[in-house]
């Protein structure tokens, strides 16, 4: 599985190379997601444009992240096709996770309701 990284002001951007995050990749999925907070990255986002289709093994891989990320760490899904948006909002993860309609909006997102951070209990979607 490929994985590009960039960055916007704090945040780490990461953009999984696939059109599907299932079974088959959701391992090295997790494991590079794991990898890009070993610098001490707390500020992740996860650009999802390329993903048309999550089952519950790449759900799970963002979730199991999310939880191992430090206190104040903060997770933002971005730009979800709309078969992954539909899951994120039927699995109520839409709620657990910041999510942007657009890497753009991050800013947006972040000066208009302030990031939740992996303390919150709920958080915002921009």
């Amino acid at each position: 599985m490929e994985l590009t990284t960039s960055r916007i002001g704090p945040w780490k951007v990461l953009t999984p190379k696939v059109e599907r995050l299932d079974a088959s990749v959701a391992e090295d999925f997790k494991a590079m997601l794991l990898s890009a907070l070993a610098d001490g990255t707390r500020n992740l986002v996860v650009h999802l444009g390329n993903v048309r289709f999550m089952d519950s093994s790449g759900l799970g891989s963002l979730v199991y992240v999310r939880q191992r990320m430090e206190a104040g760490g903060r997770l933002c899904l971005a730009e979800p096709q709309l078969e992954v948006a539909t899951i994120l909002r039927l699995t109520h993860l839409d709620k657990v996770f910041l999510v942007c309609e657009k890497v753009s909006s991050l800013r947006e997102a972040e000066d208009a309701h302030g990031v939740p951070s992996t303390s919150n209990a709920a958080e915002v979607r921009a």
